[in-house]
């Protein structure tokens, strides 16, 4: 598995000149182009289900959502959507580069500057971010749509296609019209540039790194289509690099609003989630607001550490769960070694699949989509974190993210070779210490009778049988690229 240098997700879009010769700073269509309708990225193109919330909870083995909630009746909710994201919406430049950029601010900035010297042809471009997560989740058969801002230039309207041709609906945030002067780098849609250094390590900048303020700062409030969105959403995401783009007020109205209209929260904080903690006050009580009021939480074994202090995973995932007002599901995402899920009652754990990795770019989006896909369909939870591990694994395959996430074909290839990662010996002494817990559920290969009376190991040869009948009534209903 490749090594990976993280730097800020942010990049100075600003200090690069056009990848186009003839055309000014930013990069504008002609008139006529820039005229285009958008109408095909209605949400309103989306076929309508119609389903009461809050949803009866049933026993975590089957269909748990994992708490007990009010059961008063409320009224029927037409829920158009499965899966909108919020913000995060960019354009990736991939670009093989000797080294990667220096962490002092002044350097990096002087980094970039000479990279900007060779502006990057189009065949370097990928769409980025949230776009990773919808794609993924088209991909398996949800409708998805990413709410959230794009500029009136190439990219932006590179974006657009992208989305579209994986039938993802766009909607627009910006409702400011012409108060604000669109032709502002404040405007543009977000860049940021993947650099990818000999030894494959990763690094990525925008140009929110040179800015105290969210890229988008000038967004205030939701636009009439995003909450139009929102409310038809069965699922609203959030990760932390939304707070990049979005100020820490609008991301809470975007909450707020999801809480109102019935729909469910699913928050990834990410590596931002860590310098979240010690960020701005209004940065703090939004990531505190998200982590208390999502139903659904996503971290990695070491994201959960820095928000906790708590080294062992499954206890960390615990004391969110506990601090949480609406939080159903906390899910720890353990890399090579697989997935928990922990709900108040139960723990369950479901190793990884055993592939090769050639960039594991994507592979955290992209696990976020099948968990969306396990949580609307009510299936088991081992179920849910097998295709999730299934979905991460088949991103790892290939090379960088936006469009080269999973496919389904390889998805369904991967359950059915049910080649899995088992490591008997790290599960036990794992789940050994909350044996107390009412449930505990293991996925494996052989199912072993009668050697633990608190572990259920559950059987990966009928997940299989049960999931590929799912998977495949998604394929052929895929709208995307398979």
């Amino acid at each position: 598995m490749h090594n990976q240098v993280a730097l800020s997700l942010k990049s100075n879009y600003a200090l690069f000149s056009s990848p186009y010769p003839n055309t000014l700073h930013t990069p504008r269509l002609s008139p006529s182009l820039a005229r285009r309708s958008f109408c095909y990225y209605s949400v309103l193109k989306c076929r309508g289900i119609e389903i009461p919330f809050p949803k009866p909870r049933l026993n975590s083995l089957s269909y748990g959502n994992g708490s007990v909630e009010d059961e008063r009746i409320k009224p029927v909710v037409v829920k158009e959507i499965d899966v909108a994201t919020l913000g995060n919406l960019c354009v990736d430049v991939v670009l093989s580069v000797p080294k990667l950029p220096p962490k002092p601010l002044d350097e990096r900035k002087a980094y970039m500057e000479e990279l900007a010297k060779s502006p990057p042809d189009k065949i370097y471009w990928e769409a980025g971010g949230n776009c990773n997560m919808a794609i993924a989740a088209a991909r398996l058969g949800l409708h998805v749509s990413a709410v959230g801002h794009v500029g009136d230039e190439i990219y932006g309207h590179f974006l657009l296609d992208v989305l579209h041709d994986e039938g993802i609906s766009m909607v627009e945030m910006n409702e400011q019209n012409g108060e604000i002067d669109t032709l502002s780098t404040a405007y543009e849609t977000l860049l940021c540039w993947v650099l990818v250094d000999p030894l494959q390590r990763h690094g990525f900048c925008s140009r929110a790194d040179f800015s105290e303020e969210p890229a988008f700062s000038w967004l205030s409030t939701l636009s009439t289509k995003a909450k139009m969105a929102i409310r038809r959403a069965k699922i609203i995401f959030c990760n932390g690099y939304g707070f990049d783009e979005l100020s820490p007020s609008l991301l809470g109205s975007a909450l707020d609003y999801a809480v109102e209209v019935g729909t469910s929260i699913f928050f990834d904080p990410g590596p931002r989630g860590k310098s979240l903690i010690t960020g701005t006050l209004e940065e703090q009580k939004a990531l505190d607001k998200y982590l208390r009021m999502s139903d659904v939480l996503l971290l990695t074994s070491e994201e959960a550490e820095s928000l906790t202090g708590t080294e062992d995973p499954i206890a960390a995932g615990q004391e969110l769960l506990k601090k949480g007002i609406r939080t159903k599901w906390v899910i720890i995402k353990m890399g090579p070694k697989g997935s928990i899920l922990i709900t108040p009652s139960s723990i369950s754990c479901a190793p990884a699949f055993k592939v090769n990795v050639i960039d594991t770019v994507g592979c955290g989006d992209s696990f976020v989509a099948a968990i969306a896909f396990g949580f609307i369909h009510k299936l088991p939870l081992v179920y849910t974190l097998t295709i999730a591990n299934a979905v991460g694994a088949a991103t790892a395959m290939g090379c960088g993210a936006g469009r080269n996430v999973a496919k389904l074909k390889q998805v369904l290839e991967l359950v059915r070779g049910s080649n899995l990662n088992e490591d008997d010996k790290f599960w036990l002494e794992l789940l050994k210490k909350h044996s107390d817990t009412e449930e505990i559920m293991l996925l494996t290969k052989a199912v072993i009778n009668g050697s633990n009376n608190w572990l259920q190991r559950v059987s990966l040869q009928k997940v299989v049988g049960e999931l590929l009948p799912k998977l495949e009534r998604a394929q052929a209903k895929q709208v995307g690229a398979c």
